[in-house]
């Protein structure tokens, strides 16, 4: 019994000594732009030491920015804010030596446009499969 628990023990510390861990971290951001009034998601990725990625979330990074709160990685930004850009910064939970700074441009144009109906999209469908 205690020669089978050291086996495992030994392979275990064995395989947890050849995890990854993450070298670097970048922001993959889905748009050019954030909008204020709303939930921005902070896509942030770990490339690790063989050189694949992985997706960071807010258990693995820490996130910072000058204004707003964050939600996970969801950074919320008040529809009073007035400058034109936004600092965020990402540091790595498991080492604090790793991080990274952006800044992003804060979206100037408004969501005036309507969206288009039901019966809209349905007509534009059926004119593409027509034409």
């Amino acid at each position: 019994m205690r020669n089978t628990f050291l086996v495992l023990f030994s392979l275990s510390m064995n395989a947890s000594s050849h995890a990854q861990k993450v070298d670097s971290i970048y922001f993959n951001l889905y748009t050019d732009s954030l909008k204020k009034g709303f939930y921005n998601y902070i896509n942030i990725d770990g490339k690790l030491a063989d050189g694949t990625w992985i997706p960071l979330d807010s258990t693995q990074v820490r996130l910072e920015s000058n204004t707003g709160f964050f939600k996970g990685n969801d950074l919320f930004i008040d529809s009073s804010y007035k400058a034109e850009t936004v600092i965020i910064k990402a540091i790595l939970r498991s080492n604090p030596k790793v991080c990274k700074q952006t800044t992003i441009y804060i979206r100037k144009r408004g969501f005036t446009e309507p969206l288009k109906t039901k019966d809209e999209i349905f007509e534009e469908m059926q004119n593409k499969k027509k034409g």
